[in-house]
């Protein structure tokens, strides 16, 4: 038993410590024709097929196999059984929203690490102002329902507000200089903007960036605007859909939590109820871990209704947007 647990530590070290470059047939010239294209670790490196992977660093067919299959020998890649996995889940933790309410809708204790949070509703719901909370929970003290790490927010909407942020962290009672310092904020002028600034987080990890929370206000709204039209539809997609897989690739790899805003569109199908619907389509719908619909309640209020999620039901909870951020009850 003890040899097998020396095993999989060393297995461990092995993952933990192997580079690019340990690899046959991967220089440092390859390894950095790799990482300017976003290919950082081994595990980018096994999942790529011999082709792409000649294309991308310039080597034949048969050294670039033999690259990946030497990457895939020193991960382990193959299953593994319901217990492992239940350990694994050990490590994810919640960053909290503020509101007793909304957290309990999340499972009792807020967003998740390791999976993708969206929140789509139409305009003034509440998703940005959400955003922002969580950028100044997720660096409160885990005890306090934060992970004790910083925020990235990329911006597509110019939503992103120094002077709300400030607000939210005196309501918290944190130092809002210092919280603005943990934020680190991006602008995206478009779509492949916004996928290249993907790769930058990652290489920030890579560089010890303490980085726990990507907020993207909001995910669709450049694809939608370059992607217009029926005849587009289908490249809109395929490109999106490989921004969340790559998205989802980077909360598991590094335990982070990924929370994305979306826009609506009316459905013109929908006879009765309401009609608005999450742009996008299936993919952003399959994408999600948990996808929350936001809308206006009663007096001021905000309702947060569970459209989708591995392990919670179908619910809403009541909430409002106060001067120190989201809240269970108003501001008195």
């Amino acid at each position: 038993m003890a040899k097998s647990e020396d095993k999989e530590e060393e297995k461990k070290k092995t993952e933990g410590e192997a580079k690019l470059t340990d690899i046959p047939g991967i220089g440092p010239g390859i390894a950095a024709k790799l990482e300017a294209a976003g290919v950082y670790d081994l595990m980018g490196l096994a999942v790529m097929s011999p082709v792409s992977l000649s294309d991308m660093a310039g080597v034949g067919e048969a050294v670039a196999r033999k690259a990946i299959q030497a990457a895939r020998g020193m991960l382990n890649l193959g299953f593994s059984d319901g217990m492992e996995f239940a350990k694994k889940r050990e490590n994810v933790f919640f960053i909290t929203t503020g509101s007793k309410n909304l957290n309990g809708l999340l499972g009792g204790r807020g967003v998740e690490t390791g999976a993708l949070t969206e929140a789509y509703g139409a305009f003034g719901s509440g998703k940005t102002q959400l955003g922002l909370t969580l950028a100044v929970n997720v660096q409160l003290p885990k005890e306090h329902g934060g992970a004790n790490g910083k925020a990235v927010f990329i911006d597509t909407e110019g939503t992103f507000r120094p002077d709300r942020i400030r607000q939210i962290a005196e309501g918290v009672g944190a130092n809002p200089e210092k919280v603005l310092k943990n934020i680190l904020v991006a602008r995206a002028f478009n779509s492949d903007h916004q996928i290249l600034l993907l790769d930058k987080i990652n290489e920030m990890i890579r560089d010890g960036e303490p980085i726990k929370l990507i907020i993207i206000d909001s995910l669709t709204a450049h694809f939608r605007a370059e992607f217009a039209g029926r005849g587009m539809l289908a490249d809109r997609q395929q490109k999106l859909n490989r921004y969340l897989h790559n998205l989802m690739k980077a909360a598991e790899q590094h335990n982070l939590a990924i929370f994305v805003t979306n826009q609506v569109m009316a459905n013109p199908a929908m006879m009765f109820g309401d009609p608005t619907t999450a742009v996008g389509g299936n993919i952003v719908g399959h994408a999600s871990t948990y996808r929350l619909y936001l809308r206006r309640g009663k007096q001021g209020s905000r309702v947060a209704k569970m459209i989708d999620s591995p392990n919670l039901p179908e619910n809403e909870a009541m909430f409002y947007l106060t001067g120190k951020g989201i809240r269970d009850e108003q501001d008195g």
